[in-house]
C-alpha cells in the first residue's frame, strides 16, 4: 500500500480547492440561513490561496504542505471559521512533523490530533450543529478502517451522514445558537464543507490509486 507523499498532499489540497469552489454557492446558501452567507466564498478564497502556495514549496514535506494550508486558512478566511480550519491543518502538521511520507497509521494519528485541536479550540461537541458533527464521525471512520482506500471512502461517507444529521438539530454553539428552533431544517454550512472536503480527498485517492481500491 502506498504511503501518502508530500506530492499526494499537495494534490489533495488542490482537489479540495476545486471541490470547495464548485460547492461555493451551496455553502453560501446554507450559511445565509444561520450566519453571514459567506462561508463558501471565504473558504474557497482560502483554499485557492493554499493550493497556489503549496505548489510553490521548494522542498515540500507533508508537514510543510499542511502548515502552508493552515496559514492560508487563518490569513485569508479570517473569523471564527478561519481559526478553526486553520487549527485543523496546523494540528495535523504538528502531528506528522519530520515524516517524509505518511503511513496509514500516521494519517489516523494526524486526523485524531486535528480533531482534538478543533474541539479544544472551538469547545463544540457532537450534537451542537457545527463542523464537529461531520468531522468527528469522519475521523472515527477513518481510524476504524483497515486500509487506506477504505479509510478515505468510509470517512467521506461518515462526514456526509454527519452533515445531513445537522438538519434536525438546534444550534447550541457559535452565532447560530441565537436562531433557536429556526435552525431546524437547515444543514450546518461548516459541517457540509467538511463533508465536501472529505469527499474530495476520497475521490482523489480512489481515482489516483485504482489498483489499491
Amino acid at each position: 500500500m502506498s504511503d501518502l507523499t508530500a506530492h499526494d498532499l499537495t494534490d489533495l489540497i488542490r482537489a479540495i480547492d476545486r471541490a470547495i469552489t464548485a460547492a461555493r454557492d451551496e455553502l453560501n446558501a446554507l450559511d445565509s440561513a444561520l450566519g453571514d452567507g459567506d462561508h463558501g466564498t471565504a473558504l474557497s478564497i482560502a483554499f485557492a490561496d493554499a493550493a497556489d502556495k503549496v505548489g510553490q514549496l521548494e522542498t515540500p514535506t507533508p508537514s510543510a504542505v499542511l502548515q502552508v494550508t493552515s496559514q492560508s486558512l487563518l490569513n485569508r478566511m479570517g473569523g471564527a471559521s478561519g481559526a478553526l480550519y486553520g487549527s485543523l491543518f496546523l494540528r495535523a502538521a504538528v502531528a506528522v512533523k519530520d515524516r517524509p511520507a505518511l503511513t496509514h497509521d500516521d494519517l489516523k494519528a494526524m486526523w485524531q490530533a486535528a480533531l482534538a485541536g478543533i474541539v479544544q479550540r472551538g469547545k463544540a461537541q457532537v450534537g451542537d450543529k457545527t463542523m464537529i458533527d461531520a468531522l468527528h464521525p469522519a475521523v472515527q471512520a477513518f481510524s476504524d478502517a483497515a486500509s487506506l482506500p477504505d479509510s478515505f471512502a468510509q470517512a467521506a461517507r461518515a462526514a456526509q451522514e454527519g452533515a445531513e444529521s445537522t438538519s434536525v438539530m438546534v444550534a447550541r454553539h457559535g452565532r447560530a445558537r441565537f436562531t433557536g428552533e429556526r435552525a431546524i431544517g437547515h444543514v450546518d454550512a461548516g459541517a457540509r464543507s467538511v463533508a465536501v472536503m472529505f469527499a474530495a480527498m476520497n475521490s482523489y485517492w480512489q481515482e489516483g490509486h485504482p489498483d489499491e481500491a
